[in-house]
């Protein structure tokens, strides 16, 4: 019995992940970040009032005006693509203003930025012609070569043939010479444009050395080092080392919400990795979130991008929903063919104890350990008629609710109400079925153990006694002594059911041993001593002893 206890809580708790221990806690602390997401782009929010606040004082200084505009248009070009795309127009009538050829030119390659960032190509190559990249400062000349760079390789991708695609990538690489040529030798620029071009020329082992310099041997930004652990996590990805590129992605995304960065691919990049691999849960909840970054910064492209995967993904998540409902079902029928084979060891254990007590006449000499050896079997006895009874309340109403569920989705698919299936999908709250359990179980147990608090306090001085607060049964503390009471005791095993690592089970136990009367063996021991009553049976309380 204690085992059929055991499978359901670990059922009903959450499934183990077989990703490595190290990609496990990177998307742990991943999805504390998409948490906080809110928080991050609050402070860049709070940045952009304040610059612009600054700007609206200097409008009687045109030059100061086109400093602080440029620096509200870099907080908004990889965060929101409209407010960038009005700055950077803003910083076309300022460089008009002050009849500065040179900041026309800076002005035009920012707005080019923001149409290709948007996917509008044609716009951003009208645009970008006729810009004399001489008149331009070293910084702004490397922006425009990379940017010319970038536009060429990314319609290059986006032609995708034998005519024009060449001629394109042709021209790329002009562009990123011209880039390197004039990039501080070592810097990060620098660096990052030189691996750029080794992997664009298909030397991944080159071009996987010069980013692992960047980011083991350079201060780089938030935004810069999810630019280069996507790169990498790409090139391991194409290598066949999936947890290395997994991890190096899962970093390139968590740098991207620190920094407030909207328009980024890594995150599409690392739902594509999850379903490619069958984690439709991990996949689903990643394209959702490139969408919403997509929407949010208003990038066409990158909204048509997702839009071709999204469908795919969200109709394997309605299917995967789908066989954990049956594999769900499996196991309830399976469960209650195990109850049925307790009721029948229940009813062959009652048979024995009446054979004992037709014989207690010819075995009066040794009455007294009959009698402590009945009143062990009873109780044991009791704990398995009261959990089988709960055993059938548990499986009752989770097929009463797969009942109702499979009517819902029935009807639904009738009706051909597809969306209506995943509100369904999403109201399953296992989390709140859990808590029902251990509510339960707390009950079950009290009404065996209705002593069971009083007299594990007594193992304690007064100061150190655990007692529940008024809307608990039991707490944390208590509930981990009562599955050792059940004969539970490996901490592995009841980590899994309260859902704490065990290393937090281990630490409970031993301050709890450490603040004892006893000492730790004889206190194990006292905790077992701890009787059950049978009020239904005997119409007597069992006296118990510590």
């Amino acid at each position: 019995m204690r085992t059929a206890l055991l499978i359901l809580l670990l059922f009903i708790g959450n499934a183990v992940f077989s990703a490595p221990a190290k990609t496990d806690e990177l998307l742990d602390k991943l999805d504390i970040e998409l948490n906080r997401k809110g928080e991050y782009d609050s402070l860049k929010e709070q940045r952009l009032k304040q610059l612009k606040a600054k700007l609206g004082r200097s409008r009687g200084n045109p030059m100061l005006s086109f400093t602080l505009c440029s620096q509200v248009y870099e907080e908004y070009k990889s965060y929101k693509y409209d407010s960038a795309y009005v700055y950077a127009h803003k910083l076309l009538q300022l460089s008009q203003k002050l009849n500065n050829v040179g900041l026309e030119y800076t002005s035009k390659v920012k707005v080019g930025f923001i149409l290709l960032s948007s996917g509008m190509f044609k716009e951003a190559f009208d645009n970008l012609s006729g810009i004399d990249a001489s008149k331009l400062s070293d910084t702004m000349r490397y922006e425009y070569y990379r940017l010319m760079m970038r536009a060429n390789f990314d319609l290059a991708n986006y032609d995708n043939d034998n005519q024009y695609s060449p001629v394109y990538v042709e021209q790329a690489n002009k562009y990123i010479d011209s880039a390197i040529a004039i990039s501080q030798p070592g810097s990060y620029n620098n660096l990052y444009l030189i691996g750029y071009k080794k992997l664009k020329q298909g030397d991944l082992k080159a071009a996987e050395a010069d980013f692992l310099t960047l980011l083991n041997t350079k201060k780089l930004t938030e935004h810069q080092n999810a630019i280069v652990a996507s790169t990498l996590g790409n090139i391991y990805l194409t290598n066949k080392d999936r947890n290395k590129g997994i991890d190096l992605l899962v970093q390139a995304v968590t740098s991207d919400i620190q920094s407030s960065t909207k328009e980024t691919l890594a995150i599409f990049w690392l739902a594509e990795v999850f379903y490619k691999q069958g984690d439709i849960k991990n996949a689903y909840k990643y394209i959702q979130q490139a969408m919403a970054d997509a929407d949010f910064y208003g990038a066409r492209q990158r909204r048509a991008q997702i839009s071709s995967i999204l469908p795919i993904i969200a109709a394997e998540k309605l299917k995967y929903s789908e066989r954990e409902k049956t594999r769900f079902l499996i196991f309830i029928v399976s469960l209650s063919i195990l109850a049925a084979l307790v009721i029948v060891i229940s009813v062959m254990l009652f048979r024995q104890l009446k054979n004992l007590k037709a014989k207690e006449k010819i075995i009066e000499e040794t009455n007294a350990e009959l009698e402590a050896i009945n009143l062990k079997l009873q109780e044991d006895t009791h704990i398995k008629e009261e959990y089988i009874g709960y055993f059938f309340n548990v499986i009752s109403g989770y097929i009463l609710k797969l009942e109702k569920l499979k009517r819902s989705v029935d009807l639904k698919l009738s009706q051909k109400r597809y969306d209506h299936i995943q509100l369904i999908v999403d109201n399953i709250q296992i989390k709140k079925e859990r808590e029902a359990l251990f509510h339960t179980f707390d009950h079950v147990f009290i009404k065996i153990f209705p002593n069971f608090v009083a007299l594990f306090n007594a193992l304690f001085k007064k100061e150190d006694q655990i007692w529940p607060k008024s809307d608990e049964v039991l707490s944390t503390d208590l509930r981990i002594f009562a599955l050792i009471r059940l004969g539970i005791n490996d901490t592995e095993t009841i980590s899994k059911i309260l859902e704490y690592s065990e290393k937090t089970i281990y630490v409970y136990k031993m301050r709890l041993k450490a603040k004892s009367l006893f000492p730790a063996d004889e206190f194990d021991k006292r905790i077992m001593d701890i009787k059950a009553v049978d009020n239904t049976r005997s119409g007597k309380k069992i006296t118990e002893n510590v």
